[in-house]
C-alpha cells in the first residue's frame, strides 16, 4: 500500500498543516456533512461519528485512496460545544469554559483498500483561565474563534487563556498526529519509510 494517494476529508488549514508535518504527500478536500449532534449522543461517540461521516463522505469518490476524516468536540459537562453561530453563541461557550476544565474530544477516521474502516478518538483535558466579558468580546473581533470547536483555537492567541493540557496538543487543534500516524503505519503507510517510530530500521 506504500504508493496508495492520501486523501484528507476537511478544508481546514490547521488539520492540513498538522497531516504536513508528516512529510506526506496529501490532497485536501471539504467534507459537508451535517454536524448536529443527535439526541442523547454523548461527545466521544458524536466526534468518532463526524469523523466517519466526513471520511465516508469523501471516500467514494477516491477508491483507491486512503481517506482521514477528523473532527473536533469541545465537551462541557453534558454539552457538546460545536462552532459558534455568532458572538453571543461564542459568549457562552467560552463564558461557561471560563475557569474550569474541560474536555476536548478529537475523532478520527482512516479508511483505505482492503482494511476495515478505523475510527477512534483522543480525549484531552483543558484548563482555561478565568475571561472577562470583555476579553471574550475582544477575542471574537480578532476571526480566531470562528471555526473553531468550543470558540477558541489553542494554537493561536487563545494559547495565552490555557492554563493547563493534559492529552495532545495536536488533537486540541484538529488532527491527533501521533495516532495518525500509528494507523498509517498500521496499513502500510509508515510515514518515515521503513524506520521504526524510534527510527530504528525495520
Amino acid at each position: 500500500m506504500i504508493n496508495t494517494p492520501i486523501v484528507l476529508a476537511s478544508a481546514s488549514p490547521q488539520r492540513a498543516r498538522l497531516l504536513e508535518q508528516l512529510g506526506l504527500s496529501f490532497t485536501a478536500v471539504p467534507a459537508d456533512i451535517d454536524e448536529t449532534p443527535h439526541p442523547d449522543e454523548d461527545s466521544v461517540a458524536l466526534a468518532e461519528r463526524l469523523a466517519r461521516g466526513k471520511a465516508c463522505a469523501i471516500a467514494p469518490d477516491y477508491p483507491q485512496a486512503c481517506v482521514i476524516g477528523s473532527d473536533t468536540v469541545v465537551a462541557h459537562g453534558d454539552e457538546a460545544f460545536g462552532k459558534p453561530r455568532d458572538l453571543a453563541d461564542a459568549q457562552r461557550m467560552l463564558g461557561a469554559l471560563s475557569g474550569t476544565t474541560h474536555r476536548v474530544i478529537t475523532g478520527l477516521a482512516v479508511i483505505a483498500p482492503g482494511v476495515p474502516i478505523h475510527v477512534s478518538s483522543v480525549i484531552s483535558q483543558v484548563t482555561l483561565a478565568r475571561l472577562e466579558p470583555a476579553t471574550i468580546a475582544a477575542y471574537w473581533a480578532t476571526g480566531e474563534p470562528q471555526g473553531a470547536a468550543g470558540a477558541y483555537a489553542i494554537q493561536g492567541q487563545a494559547g495565552q487563556f490555557v492554563v493547563h493540557l493534559a492529552g495532545s496538543f495536536s488533537a486540541v487543534m484538529g488532527l491527533p498526529v501521533y495516532e495518525t500516524a500509528a494507523r498509517l503505519r498500521e496499513i502500510g503507510l509508515d510515514p518515515l519509510g521503513r524506520a521504526g517510530i524510534d527510527g530504528v530500521a525495520r
